[in-house]
Parts: C-alpha cells; structure tokens; sequence
C-alpha cells in the first residue's frame, strides 16, 4: 500500500555555508614521520587529549583495589602484590598489546574498534565477527557515561580529604561541575582546546613528583616491580586475589582511546608521549602512593590526595578537577566522532551534526548524544554518591571491548597480515587471557552497578543492529519498487511530458534504476525538468575519499544524468559541494534553478519484510525521529519538495 503526499518547504532562512566551492573540506590526518617542533606540538596536543582517562586514573585505581569486599589488608605483601599487578597491566596492555601491536592495525591510518569494523566490512566478512566489533563499539557509550562521572567525583572528593566540613557538597559540587561541562559542549573546544596539552602536562608533572617525593621516604617499595609479587598476591589469596583485577583493570581505563584517536596524531607522537611522559609519571604515583600506606597505612582511604601537604592540598584538588575535566571532554568528543561514523556506515539513523569550528572539520557537537550522556552521567552521580562505589560498576564495559578488540585483531592479523594461525593465535591468545581474567574479575560487578554500563552497551546495540537490518531490508524495498532506467527514459521518450526550465536533483540510495519518488514525481505531476540528475550518495569503507575520487557522473538520455559521490566514515556528505563539481564538469545546475526531491516514507510494520514485528516498530520510530535531510546533507531548505509515502514493509 503506498500513498502519496507532497509538502514544498519554503523557509526564508538558509544556512550559512563556509566552504569553498568545489573543494573537499578533508579531515585533517597525521602525519607519518613528524620531527622536530611539528613532532612537539602533535605530542603536546596527544598528552590533552589522549590520555586524560588513563592518566586521572591513580585518582581511584590503587584504592579501590584495597575495597573491603576483596578483603586485603594494606600489607607489605598485599601493597607490593597489588603494585606489582598494576604496572605489569600498564605494562604488558598498553605498552605491548595497543602500542607496539593493535596500533599497526589501521584503516588508511585511523584506529578504533569502528575503523576496525570497516576493515571487517571491506573483507564482506558477516555474522558472528562484526556483530561482535559493533558491540565492542556500543559498549564505548556505556563507558563514555561512567568515565566523566567518576573521573570528576573522584577529583572533588578531594575537598573532603582537605575538610570534612565540606563533604555535603561534594555530590552538589560534582553535579555543577558535569552540567556546566555538558552545558558549553555547544560553543565547541577550539578556544580551550589549546590548553587541553599543558594542563595535562602540569598534572603529569605534579603526579610524578608527589609519588617521587614519597619514593625517597620508603624506596623498597620499588621491590613491587618484581612480577613475582603479583603472581603471589594471585596465588596466595585465591578468589580475593583474583576478584581484585576488577580493580587493577581501572588503571589500564583508556587504552581504547590511544587507538581511537590514532588517525588525528599518529603512532609516533602516542607511543613518544606514554613512554617519556604518561608511563614514567604513572609509575611514580602509583609506587608513591604504596609507599604511602606501608608508612600509613589508614592512608588507604584516599591515598592519592594524602601524597600531598596540606598546604598545596587545595591547588591539588584543583589541578585534579581540570584534568578530569579534560579527560571528560576528550570522552565526549570521542563519542560524537562515534556516533558521526556510525550515521556514515548505516548503524544509526541521522543526527543533528553542528560543526563548531570553521577550521577544524572534526570539531563537531551532536545534541542528542550530549543530551543524553550529561543525563546518564547526573543520574549515576546521583544513584552512587562516591567514586568508591563508581568504582564497583566501572570496568565491565571497558574490559568487554577490550576483549573484542583482541578479538578482532586475530581475525584481521590473519587476513591481512596473513599471520599464520599459530603465530596470530599464540599472540591474540596471550591477549585474550588477559582481557578475560579482567572480564571474568569484573563479572561480580555486574551485581553492584556493572549492569549500568552492560545495559546502556546493549541498548545501544540493539538500536545499532536494528538500524543496520532494517535499512538494508528498506533499501532492497526500494530496489524492488525502481524502474530499470532505460524503461523509464524510454517511457519519457514515447510520452513527451512537459519539460521545465531548470535541474532537479532525486537523492536515491539505488545507484541503477529510476527511484519511487521520481516516479511518483512523474505521475502526479505530470511534467520534467529540462535536467534531471540522480544522485547517490555512497559511504566507502575508508576514512576519506580524495576530492578526485569524489564524484563520477554519467550523461543519460532525454537531459539526464547519474552522479555517484562517495564519501568516508568520517567525513560528512555535502550536497552543495557535490553539485559545485558537478557544475565544473558541465552540469547546469545553477543555485538559484535547482529543486531537490527528497522522498519521506512512513512506515508501517505489517508487510512481509523478514524482521520481527516489534524491531520493525523500533525500525520505524527511529527513522521518524532522524533529523531532517536537508540539515544531515548542507541541501538549501529553500529549494526542496518533499513527497511522503506510507509503505508496508
């Protein structure tokens, strides 16, 4: 059953464009072999962004592991097993498995668990392996609501540590803090983006020199960097010892994002920066904050903050404070290039994309992803109250796609390295041994609050996969429903319908045939532009497409034209910018006598698609509530028809 109905948008206003005609706004890459001052500043700018997770972690990480419910006591045998478990983790998963091995895997130099489902893709690999990578990714939402909430907690906890008087306010501190972080998402980071890089460097600094400060009180403390320590600690405590990687695991939170963020600097700056800067300080504050609790050891309650005088406490808590702040905002940031790519590959309908800098492409906001991480994360302040009790939900949606990661890796060091399967097994089984003992860990967290973070990853997953089926399934509809264009240009041939000045442009998924809405078009209104071009828009498997490789056009009969643009995962299709080559190439197409034809179809879950009925309801409800075409494309609103269909699918 289809009915048609059509509504003209004729708004006055028209968004302003600041792009060059014609020319392809790449998003900026890295550079391979960058030296000197260049090499400096990417480094500089990595420290800001990259590792603000990881780095804010000694904030919570060491106490949690001393958490009643392990039942270890701050020993010297227990001090030195949970040390000794902390640096090998730093060790043997960031250092060995993301930057000398997962950071070779890129997808024309981008990183990340969806760069990796691309490459998947490439290889028409499906089933089991890539609906694994795309739930590795929906478990990054998971996480990127937990992380700012008990990164920030944890920092203003440190007002308690300085006065007891000021413990109510922590929470409504903590609130004030998230909001106001959440609030200035829309004016963008390019004005404090710049210091993003010397507040994390002043953090690292501070950190290193609080732990070394206390090293030199008690240097045998340096003993827990014998890994025997930490076999001990397994070994000697049994279920204790093992449910206390749930722990340990909170200071490895983050390696996903030295991957992810490979594209924008390059392996060179990321491993130079952990190895000189973020490791060494590291370290040096964990090993400062053991050295802390053998000479005190009621410093276990918030050994971190007891590191310093009391006189330098307050600057602490504030130098603390923009470190989370800044690794909040590289989280959320993350989480908007996420959603961007999976808009690009198919996994989430369109959303309202802002860019917020007229220089760099890759500063974006997305409302509804701001919205609804700055509610996840007020909620989860709310319903735990403490980074202690954050702390006993963190780790379950980290450790999962770190697993997948391993995963993944295997699959492709096999396909595209073409590792024999003992070579890449010993390594990725190596790897997964790791991640599932921190999974496994985990698992009893999922009682305390780990359902959290499990639930929004599942969440996000089903709306992910039921996103991707229900669009393929709608696009073979719409496959069906196309005339073979040689039928239809024959048809327009033998009838002679009016033609009328100017271009008209069908945006259609189906790169072959006249799509529906042109023959809807057609039929009611019984008339033609004097130039009709069909145009497609189609998403590669690679981050960026060349401005040479960005539009192929083919000239048709009877006045018209098939144009096929192609776009990356992380770049955003722009309608006008296509229609400005077009016009190079010897298009008409002018401004002011072009009319866009979108179609707009209301879906109804009765016919035979094979999807059940309740999927194809949260189908429908999806695609009602995508933003609008003309806002996701850059289409002048001012020159679009839109015809509306209901169709049984």
């Amino acid at each position: 059953m289809v009915n048609v109905s059509a509504s003209v948008h004729d708004t006055e206003q028209q968004r302003p464009v600041d792009r060059k005609t014609g020319r392809s706004r790449q998003r900026p890459t890295a550079e391979t072999n960058p030296t000197g001052r260049r090499l400096a500043t990417l480094s500089l700018t990595a420290l800001g962004v990259v590792y603000g997770d990881i780095g804010t972690s000694p904030l919570y990480a060491f106490r949690a592991c001393f958490n009643t419910k392990y039942g270890l006591s701050p020993t010297v045998l227990t001090v030195y097993g949970v040390l000794s478990l902390i640096v090998w983790s730093l060790v043997l998963v960031v250092s060995v498995k993301y930057l000398i091995f997962v950071m070779r895997l890129d997808n024309h130099g981008e990183g990340g668990i969806v760069a990796l489902l691309a490459l998947l893709r490439q290889k028409r690999r499906r089933g089991l392996v890539v609906a694994l990578g795309l739930f590795g990714a929906a478990l990054l939402y998971g996480d990127g609501v937990i992380t700012p909430a008990i990164s920030v907690l944890s920092a203003a906890e440190g007002f308690e540590v300085a006065t007891p008087a000021f413990r109510p306010y922590v929470l409504p501190a903590t609130l004030l803090i998230l909001f106001l972080l959440f609030f200035f998402q829309k004016y963008g980071t390019a004005r404090v983006g710049g210091v993003f890089g010397p507040i994390m460097l002043v953090w690292f600094a501070t950190v290193a020199t609080l732990g070394a400060l206390e090293i030199v009180r008690e240097p045998s403390i340096l003993r827990a960097l014998n890994p025997w320590y930490g076999a001990r600690l397994l070994f000697d405590h049994g279920a204790s010892g093992f449910l206390v990687l749930g722990a340990v695991v909170l200071a490895v939170t983050g390696a996903e994002a030295l991957y992810a963020d490979m594209g924008h600097f390059g392996r060179t700056p990321i491993r130079l920066v952990w190895f000189v800067i973020v490791l060494p300080a590291l370290l040096l504050n964990y090993f400062g904050q053991g050295a802390l609790v053998l000479r005190i050891p009621d410093a276990v309650q918030n050994p971190f903050y007891l590191l310093a005088s009391r006189s330098f406490l307050y600057p602490l808590v504030v130098i603390a404070t923009l470190a989370t702040v800044v690794a909040s905002q590289a989280l959320i940031s993350g989480a908007f290039s996420l959603t961007q790519q999976c808009v690009q590959l198919h996994y989430s309908p369109r959303v309202s994309i802002v860019h917020t800098s007229r220089s760099e492409v890759g500063q974006i906001y997305i409302p509804e992803v701001n919205t609804a991480l700055m509610i996840g994360c007020l909620l989860l302040v709310l319903g735990f109250k403490s980074s202690s009790a954050l702390g006993a939900a963190y780790g379950v949606a980290v450790t999962g796609t770190m697993t997948v990661t391993t995963v993944l890796f295997y699959v492709i060091a096999r396909q595209r390295w073409h590792w024999s399967a003992l070579r890449a097994g010993a390594l990725g089984g190596a790897f997964l041994t790791i991640d599932l003992a921190f999974f496994g860990a985990n698992v009893i967290k999922i009682e305390d609050g780990g359902w959290v973070p499990l639930a929004i990853g599942g969440g996000v997953f089903l709306l992910m996969n039921t996103w991707h089926r229900g669009t393929e399934l709608f696009r073979g509809f719409l496959a069906q429903a196309a005339v073979p264009m040689d039928r239809f240009i024959d048809e327009v041939e033998r009838t002679k319908p009016p033609r009328v000045h100017g271009t008209a442009i069908f945006l259609t998924p189906d790169v072959d045939g006249a799509p529906l809405v042109l023959q809807r078009h057609l039929r009611f209104n019984k008339a033609l532009h004097e130039e009709v071009i069909l145009l497609s828009i189609i998403t590669e498997e690679i981050p960026d497409v060349d401005h040479d490789k960005r539009v192929t056009t083919e000239a048709l009969p009877q006045g018209f034209h098939r144009v096929k643009a192609y776009y990356g995962f992380m770049e955003r299709p722009d309608v006008q910018e296509i229609v400005a080559i077009c016009r190079d190439r010897g298009l008409n197409a002018a401004a002011a006598e072009t009319t866009y034809y979108l179609g707009r179809a209301e879906l109804l879950s009765t016919g035979p698609a094979p999807m059940m009925r309740w999927r194809k309801w949260l189908f429908s409800l999806m695609s009602r509530n995508a933003s609008a075409a003309t806002d996701f494309f850059n289409i002048p609103p001012t020159r679009v028809v839109e015809l509306g269909a209901r169709i049984e699918f």
